[in-house]
């Protein structure tokens, strides 16, 4: 028995986009100017993520095997261009989007929910091709219209990560447990 028995708790863990500096501090200016019509309580402009895949509770021997999963899925990087918002009243959640999704995140999420599903992970069915790729950007917001989005926010993305996160009563925090550079089949 080498493992500590507080190592032996569930982790809750998912897989997701981490926006770069620059469109982190586009998108957190985005939700406070949306909110300042609405009210609602913007997130921290470090939780701003896209989740790829919702894994769960996850016990700790079984990280190695997601990092594995995660470690072989092959996919160009690509830019994401953040041209909407939308909105889903009943938890209150205002979000940004694409009107197009890249070809390289569907992708990138299908293969990522497939190779999990494969393994025996049970993963939340609004993940892989039933995605709708969002950055929320407030909770609790009532709006009753919103605005077009001007000049679309861009995000390069290199890299995807798996991630953990905590609940507490204040909101979430996220501990990056490994992340994965993207790179095309066959740049290795």
């Amino acid at each position: 028995m080498g493992a500590h028995m507080s190592d032996s708790r569930p982790h809750r863990v998912f897989f997701a986009l981490w926006p770069d500096d620059e469109a982190a501090a586009h998108l957190s200016a985005l939700a406070h100017e949306l909110t300042a019509r609405g009210g609602g309580r913007t997130m921290r402009p470090a939780s701003l993520h896209l989740t790829l895949a919702f894994v769960g509770a996850v016990a700790p021997d079984r990280i190695s095997l997601l990092e594995e999963i995660a470690g072989a899925v092959r996919v160009e990087p690509f830019e994401l261009s953040l041209d909407r918002l939308g909105f889903w009243p009943q938890r209150g959640i205002l979000w940004a989007g694409c009107r197009q999704t890249p070809a390289p995140l569907r992708r990138l999420a299908g293969a990522l929910v497939t190779d999990l599903r494969d393994a025996g992970f049970v993963i939340d069915h609004r993940s892989g091709a039933d995605l709708v790729p969002h950055i929320t950007l407030a909770r609790r917001a009532r709006c009753a219209s919103l605005p077009r989005l001007g000049t679309p926010i861009r995000w390069p993305v290199d890299e995807f990560a798996l991630v953990e996160s905590h609940l507490h009563p204040s909101p979430a925090s996220y501990r990056t447990l490994a992340s994965f550079p993207l790179a095309a089949a066959g740049a290795d």
